[in-house]
């Protein structure tokens, strides 16, 4: 807890859990099994201290749950065959994205790193997942910067924006975000270099990595549902 009313997880647990979704989705029996799925990384969320996160998303995807059983109802065309397909993939795609989205905002790169270096994972791999963890976020910075930029020159960042000025869309919002995601990793890769992230020394962490009782739970529960999919 670490003074927090929220639960801190190891970040080789959450590494488990993305494994453990991934596993889940791809061999999902059925819809009512992903959307218990989505709601077990909703109940994560919310006690990982993300509770709006994972609130909206969970009511996200209910919402696309209710359209994929409107749509198994009705009747075959080739629109629904479209749609079907479509929202099949979707519900292979978000939970792990849902999951994965929680993991990024819970976790500091300092932790990542070191809980990395624990397992002694090579360097080729923890580096650019540490690049990554940052650069999210920055892209989520820029992102703000171009939408208000944007409501300057009149132009919106939705769908109607993109259906009534689609080329002044796309010049005003893909080209800088673009530019702006490419000077971003250079500058995050140049600055990981300049704090020592390529340091074969074993690394400091303030906040105390260890795999507890509560990650061993969250495992065993995540693990359970997946043997639940498969062997019930």
């Amino acid at each position: 807890m670490n003074g927090s009313p929220h639960l801190r997880f190891d970040p080789r647990t959450k590494i488990l859990l993305i494994l453990l979704c991934v596993l889940s989705t791809a061999m999902a029996p059925s819809l009512s099994y992903v959307l218990g799925l989505v709601s077990l990384i909703a109940l994560l969320g919310i006690l990982g201290g993300k509770g709006l996160y994972a609130l909206v998303g969970l009511m996200v995807y209910a919402v696309l749950f209710l359209l994929t059983k409107a749509a198994l109802a009705g009747g075959e065309t080739t629109l629904q065959t479209t749609l079907i397909a479509f929202l099949g993939l979707f519900h292979k795609v978000y939970p792990c994205g849902f999951l994965a989205g929680i993991v990024i905002a819970t976790t500091k790169v300092s932790e990542f790193l070191s809980a990395m270096h624990r397992i002694r994972a090579p360097k080729s791999l923890t580096i650019p997942l540490a690049v990554m963890l940052r650069y999210l976020p920055t892209i989520r910075e820029d992102w703000r910067f171009i939408k208000d930029a944007m409501g300057l020159r009149d132009v919106s960042p939705s769908l109607k924006g993109l259906l009534t000025q689609p080329v002044m869309t796309a010049e005003c919002l893909y080209v800088p975000l673009m530019m702006s995601a490419s000077r971003a990793a250079d500058e995050l890769s140049i600055a990981s270099v300049t704090r020592g992230i390529e340091n074969p020394a074993p690394r400091t962490c303030l906040t105390q990595i260890r795999f507890g009782l509560v990650d061993l739970l969250t495992v065993f529960c995540f693990g359970i549902y997946f043997a639940a999919g498969q062997f019930l």
